[in-house]
């Protein structure tokens, strides 16, 4: 393996000049250990004190060669040698605690200072910001230059030998004591101390999976990466351990075996061990007396085996040791005592008893690490190299002139510390007025100026302007743990953030009913931008909306209405179990306005929580009215799909969203000359603005809530605008005016800022301390109680984490209103008043047109400063819900927290502790808005849906059809039997992590998307044959087809080359809603997870699937492949999947189970699973190789192309 012939024979041996230089005055008395005959005729050479190599040697690319050899100090042994992992640095530390570092291949002296005055260095590891050096009784840290970061003393007694970092800021050392300590870099303290069972660590490895202890007394002992508790272990050599390596799934070791009285030997057989099977394989003969040994995994798995007289061996740990790999290290007598291999594996290095350190490279131009960073090397003295200066010139700066410094004087340039200490200015945050009052035209945003500083001028406020940051929003973390983390015990569970744990049956052992106890159904939140799932669910329990969106129907392929409409549809049918917004969702990424407005958020910005969730949500709630009243207001006719019948909701011009949510405004604009502007517009929400402090030293005042609202309603404020009078633009006034009021007043309380939080939080004190007041002048009352009848169990009525005990105690941290009385009088315009619980209007209010206003919704930002928090609803759900769901006249506020969904009181929907729960956005109602809006729903979806319809495909051909449209007189009737089956496609792939004890855990599962859906006729003289066979097109990115599992190939969801019947998801979708509202009854295997992915709610009693009729309690579930060969004698899914074969199985094992079922009765059944099992287990679960002839059922239905 190696080539020594084109090497110079005297490399390796000293010339006689090469150690001049040596102190005259010492002598073999500095050390007992070191050796006279060392020091006889030793001179260092004050040039340089690496050895080159000589020009005639020859390096071969691949074979390790020597190419230089440093003496550091002369006679003093090199116990540690490391290649730094970020420069090209080589360190060594010695028997006297002296440390030095070596720069590239050339060896050039880079750094040299001392680490200890007495103790010897055992051990070097580098890291980013400095070197760590353990010696047997503390552990240093130091910078490349030799300044010291840290100095770290051990306890009394101790005898550490290694050390090995687990992470960047955390290390672990071992010794001779019984003890590990873990150490933690941060804060230099240790934080736990793991007791080992044999004492002696003296080396350390870490794997993916373990660490790896080599002892004393030589085991080699596997530990938890967690918990340190030790999982298996090897005893190795008899006698002591030397040194052991891990790669891969090898462990390799060599030591000393005892040899009775004659004490311990060199074992020349290398233990190897298989960690997977974890026990020992055929050990290693090698030639040499083994003393270190690394794996360097190049091209392969090859081992360096070192002994202490320098010889070095490669050779594979599972192959034969071969002679002619041998080569030796010329150390001129001296014994090796450290070794180390670069991360790149192109060098070693060698440290002898003499104080030399070897490189041995396998290339000339080697490289200790794949990508380092460039090393800073000290500046060349400049003294000698001043340019000549002509002291007669008259603006020569004098400067320039070095000047030395002759006194101990000061100089008038000196200027004290406290006065050249660096404080930059943080510069202050954009005014909140800007930000919340700024329009954004393409990237440039327009504002008016809010005067609150001067022009062109920053006060040097640091103070002030350190107060300014947004300090509720950032929870600070404990370093102890999450009990001292204030923001965690403040939040109730039920607020919190609430996540799927997945196991291997995926959703299937989860236990929802945990989270929700009530019949209505919550949303899933593992989808990509389902932080709107609470803003889902307020738009689901407004009745009129809900009704609209089921009623509308038309032919865009991304309606964001439709989608809503087919959900609401889920929602109606749960009952208690989660639904998927995945569908919806999926709309909603297409929609060019939300991704233009910031709604589409990225997978790492919902994980990271960098998104503003609170300012996110109310984006999303302006986003999504406009975007209902426009696609409402866009659809042509009564109705739009395919002459579908006419819905009674929107069938006028006018859009209901606009009836239901629209106000119109009064817009005036007044200009200095006296010109008045007036538009009038349509706006569907309105947008709180609070009063503006001055100064963050004044009081903030009391207002009251309902005052608040008008003046952000009934908006005043000036601003620059372009007058056509004046042809420029001028300061305007610009008022707001309202002409009506609207059914549903919503409102976005926009506290995105510590100054909007300030002054929510000051107005509750001020409710609180008047509520209190109120309570102390007046008698107790008996407090109203949570309503029992939906309280499942005694525990739910109790509000965890909230007690209200008292009246008073009812408007802690509450400043809104239950209930607001509205008017818009002819002489003062707008009136707006809070209304106390109980009050009703007045004949005269009523004649005067007031309303009452009951607040309904509230949707809350959960703080969280690592992961953003989460969004949560309280929703008042009204009557007819609970009469949908459990028959009951009844009215009640829920926490919706995801699927998480309880019943609360109706105080805690109006609380909002700002230091974690921040208020986003508010629903009023007027009291009977129903009445005016016609509340039936007429499904849209019919029979039109299935007939005939284009293929998308440019390619596809009559010839190449897979199905046959059903006929008029063919229409499913209730009933009726539908074989179905579905194949998927993979759009984000699963992320899971391994737990050390070998386990995976789910994290986030793979996004699913439907790519073929087949149904086949069930009944009649075309039983099995398909009328549906609908490739489903994509616009998102497909990252694996699974053509194994699907039959799906590239191209064929691809409208430009697809072959196939390609149709939109929505298309197909309406298909089988229209086949789940007749009442058919589908027949498929495994259709849980099939009606899953497509986003279809379908009721029990209309599935039958074979995974379950052939399935025994406990038992494995069974593949169709294997139910089809031994009920059926047929060979399916041979090579792949094909969704009509699959449909046509399920058909006929349906009736097979009827056959079984009806004629022998439970009993007999029973006994057949039983023998169905048996086989199972005899077979492994495996179908047998038969003749493919026998497995195709074509005579049992009927081919297509012969209808």
């Amino acid at each position: 393996m190696m080539n020594f012939e084109g090497l110079d024979p005297g490399l390796g041996e000293y010339a006689p000049g090469l150690h001049g230089g040596l102190e005259p005055g010492l002598d073999s008395s500095m050390d007992p250990r070191l050796d006279p005959a060392l020091l006889q005729a030793v001179e260092l050479d004050p040039d340089s004190l690496a050895v080159p190599v000589s020009e005639s040697m020859h390096i071969v690319e691949g074979m390790y060669s020597e190419l230089h050899s440093v003496a550091a100090e002369v006679g003093i042994p090199v116990t540690a040698t490391h290649f730094d992992l970020q420069e090209e640095l080589l360190w060594m530390g010695n028997h006297r605690g002296h440390a030095s570092s070596f720069f590239g291949p050339t060896m050039g002296r880079y750094s040299s200072f001392q680490v200890h005055m007495t103790d010897d260095i055992r051990h070097i590891q580098s890291m980013d910001t400095g070197v760590l050096f353990l010696t047997k009784t503390n552990l240093k840290c130091l910078t490349r230059g030799g300044l010291i970061m840290f100095d770290y003393p051990m306890e009394e007694g101790a005898d550490m030998h290694s050390l090995i970092l687990t992470d960047n800021n955390t290390l672990l050392m071992g010794g001779l004591q019984n003890y590990v300590a873990e150490l933690d870099l941060t804060t230099v303290q240790e934080t736990q101390k793991f007791t080992v069972e044999v004492p002696g660590v003296a080396i350390m490895r870490q794997s993916n999976r373990f660490f790896f202890c080599g002892h004393t007394s030589g085991k080699v002992s596997l530990r938890d990466l967690r918990t340190f508790k030790m999982e298996h272990e090897f005893d190795a050599f008899s006698g002591s351990l030397s040194d052991f390596d891990v790669h891969g799934n090898l462990l390799a070791a060599c030591g000393f075996s005892s040899r009775g009285l004659n004490g311990l030997s060199c074992d020349r057989f290398l233990m190897v061990y298989d960690l997977r099977m974890m026990r020992a394989i055929t050990p290693l003969q090698v030639h040499v007396d083994p003393l270190f040994l690394r794996f360097i995994p190049t091209y392969t798995s090859r081992l360096a085996i070192i002994s202490q007289t320098g010889q070095c061996q490669f050779c594979e740990p599972t192959g034969l040791a071969n002679l002619a790999d041998i080569f030796h290290v010329n150390t001129v007598g001296q014994l090796l005592m450290s070794f180390d291999v670069s991360s790149s594996k192109q060098a070693l290095s060698f440290g002898d008893s003499g104080g030399c350190v070897h490189l041995w490279s396998s290339a000339p131009e080697v490289s200790f690490n794949s990508y380092s960073r460039e090393t800073e090397l000290a500046l060349p003295c400049l003294v000698d190299s001043l340019p000549q200066l002509d002291w007669n010139h008259e603006l020569m700066p004098l400067s320039l002139l070095p000047m030395p410094l002759t006194s101990t004087e000061p100089l008038l340039s000196d200027w004290p510390t406290s006065l050249i200490t660096p404080s930059p200015r943080r510069a202050p945050l954009v005014d909140p007025e800007i930000l919340r009052t700024m329009k954004t035209v393409g990237f440039i945003g327009y504002a008016p100026n809010p005067r609150t500083r001067p022009r062109n001028q920053v006060p040097y406020k640091i103070k002030d302007t350190e107060l300014e940051y947004d300090s509720y929003n950032q929870v600070p973390e404990s370093p102890i743990g999450r009990d001292e983390e204030p923001h965690l015990y403040m939040v109730p569970k039920k607020y919190r953030k609430v996540t799927i744990k997945y196991s291997k049956l995926g959703l299937e052992d989860f236990d929802f009913k945990h989270y929700n106890r009530t019949l209505f159904a919550g949303l899933e939140p593992h989808i990509p931008n389902a932080y709107c799932n609470c803003m889902i669910q307020v738009l689901y329990f407004l009745e009129p909306v809900r009704c609209l969106v089921q009623n509308h129907l038309c032919q865009k392929e991304f309606c964001l209405a439709c989608e809503l409409g087919f959900l609401f549809h889920m929602l109606d049918l749960s009952r208690g179990d989660p639904c998927q917004a995945s569908n919806f969702l999926r709309a909603f990424r297409t929609i060019p306005e939300a991704s233009a407005l910031g709604l589409i958020l990225a997978d790492s910005d919902e994980q990271t929580g960098k998104a503003r969730l609170g300012h996110l949500i109310q984006s999303w709630n302006r986003f999504i009215l406009a975007q209902l009243h426009q696609e409402t207001l866009e659809q042509e006719g009564p109705q739009a799909y395919r002459g579908a019948s006419s819905s009674t909701l929107g069938s006028s011009g006018e859009s209901v969203i606009g009836r239901l949510f629209g106000c119109e405004v009064e817009n005036s604009s007044l200009c200095r000359c006296g010109k008045e502007t007036v538009r009038s517009s349509l706006t569907l929400l309105f947008t709180m603005h609070y009063p503006e402090q001055r100064s963050l030293d004044k009081m903030i005042e009391e207002y009251d809530f309902a005052e608040i609202l008008k003046k952000s309603i009934c908006l005043e404020q000036s601003t620059q605008a372009w007058c056509d009078n004046c042809e420029k633009y001028q300061p305007t006034l610009q008022t707001r005016n309202i002409r009506c009021l609207p059914d549903v007043l919503v409102i976005n309380c926009e506290v995105n800022s510590a100054k909007e939080a300030e002054f929510w939080k000051a107005q509750t004190e001020y409710a609180y301390n008047k509520a209190l007041k109120k309570e102390a002048s007046e008698p107790p009352k008996p407090k109203e109680p949570l309503p029992t009848e939906w309280c499942l169990e005694e525990e739910l009525c109790s509000v965890e984490g909230l007690t209200f005990d008292t009246q008073a105690e009812d408007m802690r941290h509450v400043w809104i209103p239950l209930s607001l009385k509205m008017c818009i009088s002819k002489t003062q315009g707008l009136e707006v008043s809070s209304l106390s619980e109980g009050e009703e209007l007045t004949e005269s209010e009523e004649a005067e047109g007031a309303s009452v206003y009951d607040l309904v919704v509230t949707v809350s930002h959960i703080q969280h400063a690592r992961t953003g928090g989460n969004l949560v609803a309280h929703i008042k759900v009204g009557e007819t819900y609970h009469q949908r769901k459990e028959g009951v006249t009844h009215q009640q506020w829920y926490l919706f927290n995801d699927f998480l969904i309880e019943p609360i009181d109706k105080a805690e929907s109006a609380h909002f502790d700002v230091n974690w729960k921040v208020p986003a956005v508010l629903y009023y109602v007027k009291r009977n808005y129903h009445a005016k809006y016609d509340l039936r729903i007429k499904n849209p979806i019919d029979a039109s849906v299935l007939l005939t319809e284009a293929s998308l495909a440019r390619k596809q051909r009559k010839s190449h059809a897979t199905f046959i449209p059903l006929m008029v007189s063919e229409m499913p009737q209730a009933s009726d039997l539908v074989g179905l089956d579905a194949e998927f496609v993979t759009l984000n792939q699963e992320e899971a992590e391994l737990r050390s004890d070998g386990t995976k855990s789910t994290i986030k599962p793979s996004q699913m998307s439907v790519a073929r859906i087949t149904c086949v006729r069930g009944q009649g003289p075309n039983e099995g044959v398909p009328f549906i066979d609908d490739y489903i097109s994509t616009q998102e990115q497909v990252v694996d087809y699974l053509t194994q599992y699907s039959g799906i190939k590239p191209g064929d969801l691809d409208a430009k080359i697809s072959s196939k019947h390609l149709t939109t998801l929505k298309s197909t979708y309406l298909k089988l809603r229209f086949l789940i509202d007749t009442g058919v009854r589908f027949v498929g295997h495994g259709l849980q997870k099939d009606f899953r992915v497509i986003n279809l709610m379908v009721p029990k009693e209309q599935v039958f699937d074979t995974v379950y009729l052939f399935h025994m309690p406990r038992k494995r579930m069974i593949s169709l492949r294997f139910l089809a060969w031994y009920f059926l004698d047929l060979n399916i899914q041979s090579e792949t999947h094909d969704s009509i074969e699959d449909a046509r199985t399920a058909l006929q094992l349906y009736r097979k189970y009827s056959e079984l079922s009806h004629n022998g009765g439970q009993e007999e059944f029973r006994k057949v699973l039983k023998a169905l099992y048996e086989k199972g287990r005899k077979q492994d679960w495996k179908v047998p190789d038969i003749d493919s002839a026998d497995g195709q059922g074509t005579a049992v239905f009927p081919s297509v192309m012969g209808l």
